[in-house]
């Protein structure tokens, strides 16, 4: 089973697009706009971890966290605000919350931090059975640990940047799928392309340098032509 958030954000756009990837990464993600609607889904269901906006329309998300705590909930709490400066983060962790971080924010870092407050609570292993993806994926002569954020070939280490890093997690974490360069900046930086399609370009390009047998042919990152990219994996043996 999947880890389960709680996502707490007036903003629908931005919920959206949050949940999306969070689903993306192997983490079930369900919404609520506004306080009011966060208790009604925290009686209604069990979840693993709540991403907590400040600013919303009924309550204050320090407020809302502060009474958490003083009920004895033990929910794992991510404040995503707007509201950055550090006396906002003190304040936040103060009141209980496990981890902070300002919008924009990278969704790979997201990602990441949930789950580690995940593997702090315990709740990665012990969450009603709900645990992370698998770490590693094997293709060809390579490695991909999604855990240690690094690629291998037969073992040895391979130096990529972390922008290649990250296309490639995306592209292995969404086999057999097709994934426009848009939807490849987006989900690997948690930004649009704005203009910035050729960037992808290169970056798949350096990429099948380093894991294609034959850059001519492709294996495992193809071009569906006027579409984008997609990862085919090994045919299982």
């Amino acid at each position: 089973m999947r880890a389960k958030v709680l996502l707490v954000d007036d903003d629908v756009r931005l919920q959206q697009m949050v949940a999306e990837y969070l689903e993306r990464h192997g983490i079930e993600a369900q919404c609520a706009p506004s306080v009011t609607q966060a208790q009604r889904c925290l009686l209604r269901e069990r979840y693993d971890l709540m991403v907590l906006d400040l600013m919303l329309p009924d309550d204050d998300g320090i407020a809302f966290c502060r009474r958490l705590r003083e009920s004895g909930t033990r929910l794992p709490v991510i404040i995503l605000s707007a509201k950055g400066d550090d006396v906002d983060r003190i304040v936040g962790l103060e009141v209980g919350a496990d981890d902070y971080l300002a919008k924009p924010c990278n969704l790979r870092e997201l990602v990441a931090r949930i789950f580690s407050v995940l593997r702090r609570s315990g709740r990665a292993e012990q969450g009603g059975g709900r645990g992370t993806p698998d770490k590693t994926v094997r293709f060809g002569h390579f490695e991909l640990d999604l855990w240690a954020r690094s690629l291998s070939r037969d073992g040895e280490p391979v130096r990529i940047t972390n922008g290649e890093y990250q296309l490639l997690e995306v592209l292995v974490s969404n086999s057999r799928r097709v994934l426009s360069r848009d939807e490849l900046m987006s989900l690997s930086s948690g930004r649009s392309t704005d203009g910035l399609s050729r960037s992808v370009d290169i970056q798949v390009s350096r990429l099948r340098q380093v894991i294609e047998p034959d850059q001519s042919a492709p294996r495992y990152i193809q071009t569906v032509w006027g579409r984008g990219y997609m990862f085919v994996p090994d045919a299982p043996v």
